[in-house]
């Protein structure tokens, strides 16, 4: 089996690939105070959790944009299946044509998230991963990845709004009976949910052109499920699109 972590501010998510299928899908929190062996027991406790042995582990690799974790979860890995990790970085994804002013920006979610884009959809595409940021990327026809957007994550933009402001109160992410919310917090139900889906329709309308008119859409990440309903554009969800990158990354690294 290929173990595949990839941390991300909010959470670490998990899986275990057993050829294409996946017995072991899970995540935690981030946690920048955890040591390694803290994080080497909680892996060890969702593979039993799962059935899996460390045994059945073959091979892992990570991808972070959390620097400070890097280090330490990959050797919580270590410790916990008894093999070495892959860290993603340039050297294993150089194939990727990246087109940004520079290429050593680009976030490794961002990369893992492109390769399995450019493997399983049709191009030009465009990728949204809704997490502490909610990221909208554009690769084209040939699969060269071009830049994109960066925004605040909605609960991130909601807890933002809380937090300068007196009245406003903590809120559930669902939608509301309407757009026009007829209390303060279906008001903030509406902004968030409605109004990120008319944000995603408007972005994905803009950057199609720019694309030539025609784009496959897809989202990823926690949230993509609760606002992708109340989009007008018809968008792909996929829940497993980095760790399906990372798959392929580590796949592609190791046959070499």
């Amino acid at each position: 089996m290929i173990f595949c972590i990839d941390i991300g501010n909010t959470n670490i998510v998990l899986g275990c690939y057993d050829g294409d299928k996946l017995p072991l899908f899970s995540r935690i929190s981030t946690d920048r105070s955890r040591m390694s062996d803290q994080y080497a027991v909680e892996i060890k406790d969702i593979l039993t959790l799962y059935g899996i042995s460390p045994a059945d582990i073959d091979g892992a690799i990570v991808s972070s944009v959390v620097p400070s974790l890097t280090a330490p979860v990959a050797l919580a890995v270590k410790r916990a299946v008894g093999v070495e990790a892959l860290i993603l970085k340039r050297s294993l994804y150089r194939d990727l044509d990246i087109k940004l002013d520079n290429p050593k920006e680009i976030g490794a979610d961002l990369v893992a998230a492109a390769v399995a884009a450019k493997e399983k959809y049709p191009l030009p595409c465009i990728i949204i991963d809704m997490g502490t940021a909610t990221t909208i990327t554009a690769m084209d026809k040939n699969g060269a990845f071009l830049g994109g957007a960066i925004l605040p994550g909605v609960r991130v933009a909601t807890d933002a709004l809380i937090s300068r402001t007196s009245t406003l109160v903590g809120i559930s992410l669902e939608a509301p009976d309407s757009a026009i919310g007829r209390s303060t917090v279906d008001s903030m139900k509406s902004g968030a949910v409605f109004g990120t889906a008319s944000m995603l329709d408007g972005m994905c309308e803009r950057i199609t052109k720019e694309l030539g008119g025609k784009a496959t859409v897809i989202a990823t990440g926690g949230l993509a499920q609760v606002i992708e309903p109340h989009c007008k554009t018809d968008i792909i969800i996929d829940d497993k699109l980095l760790l399906e990158g990372l798959k392929l990354i580590y796949e592609k690294h190791t046959t070499k």
